[in-house]
């Protein structure tokens, strides 16, 4: 009897999500799902598939207006699959049922959360259920309370889609203003937003910071990640408050709101959503929200970007070699030259699917776009699978949909993943090269 060779763990997780996505797909495509009992077109359905799905937030249709409940409650259900990973799911599914989990399947889940050893990931995957619906429900019972006098019996529905979304990094909202509408409201802006910080720690850091409770036992992977992470947040947040400060369009906000305006879009770098109108930033606000959302979310968790870790380890390897030191290390400890290798092309994969995408859509969305900026930001939010639009993404071509839909699964897998699942897989070298020095420089 021949045995089939089992797949590798890359292309399970990208056929996982393809599976996922063309189910959602069919799923929104039902007349149900519309909120004018017509059918979605195909191209239409698998964009909001793929969005909800890789947690992005960009859409081609108005969430609130064109889909019915049961339409919002399809993506509802993909932006948690998504969030946490199928493979998450499955391993519920093992354990309710009592089924015993392979090595193999652990090596699937391993690469789903992104984790450095086999060990543990059965464990981690239940407790990265626990964790996400605690915190979840959290939110949800903070929105719920804000919008009930508001909202009425609305009020727990809308909650619990606002806090899953915001959780796991996804954007979109039942709204067609996303949140402007609450640019000054403290709870509002508050629950999204802390939601929103914790989903793009990552479960390693979250559990590593619960554990742990002290900055000198965390693991170097937890320190770069936090610091990382408020570096961003603090330098965004400026910087957006500084240059906002010459719109003349901002001008009427008092000074409050406008400080809480560029904190929470400072955060939506990684989530997508908005309290400020996106296209009426000034190009330099956009371009820094580009910058912020191509870094994205921390690895292992619900958002995307080339990760904190990644810019962190090459800033870090660039300052190294700066100071004329022969080891890059970082809080005491040493970089391998491998990580740094693969940091390094991680940013370069990231920086040419950018290139590649801007320059597609700068020729298939001619006529639809406004300026260069305008395309470069949609692909920047579909690889980051962050959201975030200057309008564009409603008046996106076919061609165009088709392009960003592919970004989007490219941004969710992780573009190396997206690399090795598409590439035949080649035996490990068992000789090396001579050395020999290039002139740099």
């Amino acid at each position: 009897m021949l045995r089939t060779k089992p797949m590798s763990p890359s292309r399970m997780l990208l056929g996982g999500f393809v599976v996922i996505i063309l189910l959602g797909t069919g799923l929104l495509m039902l007349p149900a799902a519309s909120a004018t009992g017509r059918s979605i077109a195909f191209l239409d359905a698998l964009f909001m598939a793929t969005s909800a799905a890789c947690v992005t937030g960009l859409a081609v249709l108005d969430v609130g207006a064109d889909l019915s409940r049961f339409g919002q409650a399809v993506i509802l259900l993909l932006i948690q699959i998504g969030g946490l990973g199928f493979m998450t799911f499955a391993v519920l599914i093992f354990l309710m049922l009592g089924k015993k989990i392979s090595f193999q399947q652990r090596l699937y889940i391993q690469e789903s959360l992104q984790q450095p050893t086999v060990e543990g990931v059965v464990r981690l995957a239940r407790t990265v259920f626990l964790i996400s619906f605690a915190l979840e429900a959290l939110g949800a019972i903070v929105l719920f309370l804000r919008w009930l006098p508001e909202l009425g019996g609305d009020a727990l529905y809308f909650a619990v889609f606002h806090a899953v979304a915001a959780f796991n990094n996804a954007g979109m909202s039942l709204w067609p203003d996303n949140l402007r509408r609450y640019a000054g409201d403290p709870v509002v802006n508050g629950a999204v937003a802390a939601l929103v910080i914790i989903g793009s720690l990552g479960f390693t850091v979250l559990l590593d910071v619960w554990q742990r409770r002290r900055w000198s036992r965390l693991s170097l992977h937890s320190k770069i990640v936090l610091v990382t992470t408020l570096g961003l947040l603090g330098a965004g947040a400026l910087f957006l408050f500084l240059i906002e400060l010459s719109n003349p369009l901002s001008g009427t906000l008092p000074w409050p709101d406008r400080l809480l305006g560029a904190f929470f879009q400072s955060v939506s770098r990684t989530s997508g959503f908005n309290t400020w109108d996106i296209g009426s930033l000034l190009p330099t606000s956009q371009f820094v929200l580009m910058l912020l959302m191509f870094v994205g979310a921390s690895p292992g968790s619900t958002g995307g970007g080339i990760k904190t870790t990644t810019v962190a380890l090459l800033a870090v390897a660039v300052v190294s070699v700066i100071r004329g030191r022969r080891d890059v290390t970082v809080f005491q400890r040493r970089i391998s030259l491998e990580q740094l290798l693969r940091a390094l092309v991680l940013f370069l994969l990231g920086v040419a699917t950018v290139l590649v995408v801007t320059m597609i859509l700068s020729f298939t969305e001619r006529e639809q776009a406004g300026g260069f900026l305008e395309v470069m930001f949609e692909a920047v939010s579909a690889f980051s699978i962050n959201g975030m639009s200057m309008g564009l993404t409603p008046n996106l071509s076919p061609a165009g949909k088709f392009i960003l839909t592919l970004t989007m699964l490219a941004g969710r897998v992780g573009p190396l993943t997206a690399v090795f699942a598409l590439t035949r897989t080649h035996p490990k070298e068992t000789y090396r090269y001579p050395e020999e020095k290039v002139l740099i420089g």
